[in-house]
């Protein structure tokens, strides 16, 4: 443990939309009283960060040169004197920064508000952490913050295996819903696990399955993870009147023609904004409390892509998630 004050950090700054990677040394900010600097063991790689790389993402405003990486878990090695939830020493996690202009967590060291934080499970590991707060986050305020998530509801979730959608499915199950998924063939039993029928692509994509799981009254919550016509097809597959449907990619162009006729609702999630406008940081702690919580009681894991990766190949690492090819969340190891 150190309390040091450590002024400068390691980091891997992107100085070029579409280039690589490179090492520097760059200064850190002055703590401010509600903060705390946390000394970064993992650091998780989200789809939006190669986004950022290819320069897609303008929603983000990340201008470069930058830091990327929003997910982080480590230590806090310094504290602000006003900082009441932390303490020297302290494993921690949280969605911290690689957006609005803030640095991001591909570095040794952060300094972050104490707000974005939780304190890490204790029965699950650093690199493991550091994958669950983006897509804990996401799933959480879609199903809880806008779509109430009970045990009386059934949810449909799209893309069940993906980062969001079995975040999704565990958190849903762990409020006792009734939970359908889609997905691969291959990623059935996968989808079973977490406690979730699967549904396949094929089937979403002819109708079927809502009379099949439904008979034809349509699913409480729809949960789109994918955008584009999945969220038409949404708008389809919700309960007449008390039907709610989240996306948390609604950016394309939609008639809402099919959502207005069933008398639903419809709500979009953008987990950035307290990071882009400084408000509700403190909700996202508390949430990321949730997930420890759920996490220690047995009731959530994290899927992750195997490999080891860390400064010398994060370049590999972004070109994985870049191009699909993950199978789970990648996490780059920094200590």
């Amino acid at each position: 443990m150190t309390t040091e004050k450590i002024q400068t950090t390691t980091a891997m700054v992107l100085e070029q939309i579409g280039g690589n990677f490179i090492k520097k040394t760059i200064d850190l900010p002055t703590i401010e009283s509600n903060q705390v600097k946390i000394e970064i063991y993992a650091s998780g790689i989200n789809p939006l960060d190669t986004k950022i790389w290819l320069g897609q993402a303008e929603h983000a405003k990340q201008l470069l040169p930058a830091v990327l990486g929003m997910d982080l878990a480590g230590k806090v090695v310094e504290k602000g004197n006003n900082v009441t939830r932390f303490e020297i020493g302290d494993e921690v996690f949280g969605l911290a920064g690689g957006v609005g202009g803030n640095q991001g967590t591909l570095a040794r060291f952060i300094v972050v508000d104490e707000d974005l934080l939780a304190k890490k499970p204790i029965n699950m590991n650093m690199v493991e952490t550091a994958a669950l707060p983006l897509i804990f986050i996401t799933a959480w305020e879609g199903l809880v913050d806008r779509a109430k998530v009970d045990q009386n509801k059934t949810v449909f979730i799209q893309a069940g295996a993906g980062g969001v959608g079995h975040m999704a499915i565990q958190i849903a199950k762990a409020f006792r819903a009734t939970v359908y998924a889609t997905a691969f063939e291959k990623d059935y039993d996968l989808i079973r696990s977490y406690g979730a029928t699967p549904i396949s692509f094929a089937e979403m994509e002819s109708g079927s399955y809502i009379d099949t799981y439904t008979n034809g009254k349509g699913f409480d919550i729809v949960f789109d993870t994918l955008g584009g016509t999945f969220l038409d097809a949404a708008f389809k597959a919700v309960k007449i009147y008390t039907g709610h449907v989240v996306t948390s990619l609604g950016w394309g162009t939609h008639a809402l023609a099919p959502l207005s006729f069933r008398g639903a609702t419809y709500s979009g999630v953008f987990t950035l904004l307290p990071l882009i406008t400084g408000k509700g940081k403190a909700h996202h702690g508390d949430i990321l409390s949730e997930a420890t919580r759920l996490v220690e009681s047995g009731k959530l894991n994290v899927r992750l892509h195997p490999g080891d990766y860390n400064f010398d190949n994060i370049d590999e690492a972004h070109s994985i998630v870049r191009q699909g090819k993950a199978k789970g969340k990648v996490v780059v190891h920094i200590k």
